[in-house]
């Protein structure tokens, strides 16, 4: 590997580059030679690459990694031989600079948690407190299969909703695409015929030529408005007020709060049963639920619970105050604290609510296709009247 330097030698500081098996053989080698050390750094031979942005780590990249590193962990391979091994076989550039990374920091003394706790973009809090449970007791593989399950669940549940929803998705943007152009390119000649019709026009015929006019005249301006409203308004719900109101307008939407609420509650059930499962204690469990909590308004809600759990009440009791979790959560909740089998009790209504939501997602997009359909109808509807009404005045004034 190519190492950078730069030493001091007969007085004077000098740098260059020199090839060597590891760092420390080339610091040992330098300072043999050189009567002062300054800096030894390895060569990044891709500084100078153009950026690929296919070559982003991004959340499969996360769950791959958990996976093989919990098979190889207890298969009985040490940290260091797992990462020597998945150094070797990672073939993208950014994941390889990630683990080469963290396996400097655990070769250097620091522990596994530490490590991936320098990503909190790639490792979130839930990743990192289960990977200082598995250390602390010793369990670290066991630790990592559970969560290698709990995020491949998680892939496959987003998955199953992304390929419900980008049928209608790519539907309604083709419309609004189509609808567009006609009105704007292709309306305004057709409708030119009508100027030397004397006749008189459809309330119908004259809206569409003084919308085909206004924007045949001022489409590149309605483009770059309505990129600028909508860069104004997904700014907005970025901010905590906006996100706030959208996700509280979402849970109000009829069909769509179904889905979003089944959706929250299994990410939610499933992670406070692996934490509470991984010896993390409850508090602890509830703050991290609501630090990776997606809704705002059940991030409030957790909130809240964990507030009134600090004090002393129980879970399933602090549900019942919040009033927006469905009776079923809380009365399994409920037996769960009894029994002492919480865990297991949260992740049997966890697969449950997953049901559900798969069920609610069946029911959404089976109401939105045809919805689609009448809207698509009633667009073309009123573009064929428009256009033909007045040819059909016109033949039977003759």
């Amino acid at each position: 590997m190519l190492y950078r330097y730069k030493a001091i030698k007969n007085n004077k500081v000098v740098s260059g580059k020199i090839e060597g098996a590891n760092e420390k053989n080339v610091i040992e080698y330098l300072r043999s030679t050189c009567e002062f050390l300054i800096e030894v750094a390895a060569e990044d031979k891709n500084k100078n690459a153009i950026p690929n942005p296919f070559d982003r780590v991004g959340f499969n990249d996360i769950v791959d990694f958990t996976r093989q590193l919990a098979i190889m962990l207890n298969a009985g391979l040490t940290l260091i031989d797992c990462f020597d091994i998945m150094k070797k076989q990672v073939t993208k550039i950014s994941l390889n600079k990630i683990i080469s990374d963290i396996d400097k920091e655990i070769r250097g003394g620091k522990s596994f948690s530490y490590a991936i706790g320098k990503y909190p973009q790639f490792f979130p809090n839930l990743y990192i407190s289960l990977v200082k449970s598995g250390e602390a007791s010793g369990k670290l593989s066991e630790i990592l299969l559970k969560l290698a399950d709990n995020l491949e669940k998680q892939r496959e549940f987003q998955g199953k909703i992304k390929g419900a929803l980008i049928y209608p998705i790519i539907v309604v943007i083709g419309m609004i695409g189509v609808m567009f152009v006609m009105i704007t390119f292709v309306m305004p000649k057709l409708l030119n015929l009508y100027k030397d019709f004397n006749v008189e026009l459809p309330l119908s015929t004259q809206i569409l030529i003084t919308v085909s006019n206004f924007t045949a005249r001022y489409w590149p301006l309605i483009i770059v408005g309505a990129v600028a409203a909508i860069s104004a308004i997904s700014g907005y719900f970025k901010t905590k007020p906006g996100r706030y109101l959208y996700d509280k307008t979402l849970l109000k939407m009829p069909v769509v709060n179904n889905v979003i609420q089944k959706s929250t509650l299994v990410d939610s059930t499933r992670t406070l049963s692996i934490l509470i499962g991984s010896g993390v204690s409850i508090l602890d469990a509830l703050n991290i639920i609501v630090d990776t909590s997606g809704n705002m308004v059940y991030r409030d809600a957790f909130t809240s619970i964990y507030h009134q759990v600090e004090k002393g009440t129980s879970i399933g009791s602090a549900m019942t105050n919040e009033g927006i979790f469905p009776p079923i959560l809380v009365q399994m909740t409920t037996v769960g604290e009894q029994t002492g089998h919480l865990d297991d009790t949260l992740m049997r209504i966890s697969t449950y609510f997953e049901m559900e939501s798969e069920m609610a997602v069946k029911a959404m997009t089976t109401l939105i296709e045809p919805a689609i359909l009448v809207f698509l109808g009633f667009g073309v509807g009123f573009l064929v009247l428009s256009v033909l009404t007045p040819i059909y005045n016109l033949t039977s004034s003759f």
